[in-house]
């Protein structure tokens, strides 16, 4: 009966990798289903394809604050210098990935583009607030990157010295007072791409 016990629960560890998110073999999604409700009780259903074996450009959220003494303070989130222990910075990272998922692309209809707004302006309006009471500055202006993720090809020709230099892609998210979290006029969310 142990020797079933370990058997079941190496498989409920096994299985739910393989049978991730496509591209997954159908074996390993049909081998699934029997072992589902283990997996669910024992919280087994990592995505562990979320890193590989393609994963993404990465992205961040640089941000530029005028402080009451006219200063200017900039950071990024996340920031891996500040953001200790990792987890703290596996977390930000996060914030900049759920915020880019609902930035609309460069190429989109300005149609898309405002319709979008109302489902990623309030995480930004929550990040700029978060920020200004942070730090006690006046306003911020918060823009997206899209960090350049080089193909195997690219890093071959970066070694011999002939490749091009990637582009990052950034996208102004606005620019917000504390006095209510507005954006202020003329801070729009057209996207500009930028050398990096």
């Amino acid at each position: 009966m142990v020797s079933l016990a370990l058997l079941a629960y190496l498989a409920a560890m096994i299985v739910p990798p393989l049978a991730g998110p496509p591209p997954a073999s159908e074996l390993a999604v049909a081998a699934l289903q029997p072992l589902r409700p283990l997996v669910g009780a024992l919280f087994l259903g990592h995505g562990y394809r979320f890193f590989a074996p393609n994963p993404g450009p990465g992205h961040s959220i640089q941000w530029t604050m005028q402080m009451a003494d006219g200063s200017t303070q900039r950071g990024s989130i996340p920031d891996r210098d500040a953001d200790w222990p990792r987890l703290l910075y596996h977390r930000r990272f996060m914030i900049s990935e759920k915020i880019a998922a609902f930035v609309p692309p460069l190429d989109a209809p300005e149609e898309v583009r405002q319709q979008s707004r109302g489902v990623w302006q309030p995480l930004v309006k929550d990040v700029a607030g978060h920020l200004l009471h942070r730090y006690g500055g006046g306003q911020v202006t918060l823009q997206i990157t899209e960090h350049y993720l080089p193909d195997p090809e690219e890093v071959i020709r970066a070694k011999q010295g002939t490749a091009e230099q990637g582009r990052d892609m950034v996208t102004p998210l606005g620019t917000y007072a504390l006095a209510g979290l507005k954006p202020l006029p003329g801070s729009d969310s057209r996207a500009e791409k930028a050398n990096r």
